[in-house]
């Protein structure tokens, strides 16, 4: 591990609502000192523009070059892979950092993830991370649920996958979206292990 940062974290970026959880997250990870491989999808970058106005590049140099400058990263602080960049890191159990958060997750996501078809890099590096007993992260953004979104959800979870719906709470006196979007993100870096204080503790100041 490079010991400028603190650690390594995949974060995957896909085609369902919620392009600023994403965002958020990104800056978070960053200001903790982390070290990110970005994966981010076709329709993730779709989502992306239309959701916040942030046109990712399609070159995979390109994305990492701008979200670098986006968030005034260090050198080598944010990198981007494409779809089929099979010699990533991440695509490999000897290399892929062990922990990666899916944010937002598309139920295809999700679905194909829970049947380790691995027909992409954000697939075949969430399925390294299970099969090497990592810590998987799902933010899954639908609604309703069907029953076979339920019955992956399951499946995915009994294998030790965390699922974690993109569903904020309200107890700490929401004000603005931007609180939403931190108590989501908030919870997701509690399950990381990263200190944060962008979400208020229950039972404190509410």
């Amino acid at each position: 591990m490079n010991n400028d940062f603190n650690g390594k974290i995949t974060l995957a970026i896909t085609g369902a609502s919620g392009a600023s959880y994403a965002m958020r997250l990104i800056e978070c990870l960053i200001a903790a000192n982390y070290q990110l491989y970005i994966l981010c999808s076709s329709a993730g970058r779709i989502v992306l523009d239309t959701e916040v106005g942030v046109k990712i590049p399609s070159s995979p140099d390109a994305a990492s070059k701008f979200l670098t400058e986006k968030y005034q990263a260090k050198d080598q602080q944010i990198t981007v892979f494409g779809k089929e960049q099979w010699f990533s890191p991440v695509a490999s159990g000897s290399s892929a950092p062990k922990q990666m958060v899916v944010c937002p997750c598309s139920t295809g996501t999700m679905a194909a993830i829970c049947h380790g078809m691995s027909d992409n890099l954000i697939e075949r590096a969430a399925d390294v991370v299970i099969k090497e007993r990592g810590q998987l992260i799902l933010m899954v953004r639908e609604t309703p649920f069907s029953t076979l979104h339920l019955q992956n959800m399951l499946s995915l979870s009994q294998q030790g996958v965390t699922i974690m719906p993109a569903s904020p709470g309200f107890y700490h006196k929401v004000e603005t979206i931007e609180d939403l979007i931190d108590f989501m993100v908030g919870r997701v870096l509690d399950h990381l292990g990263i200190e944060q204080d962008i979400m208020p503790r229950w039972g404190y100041n509410i």
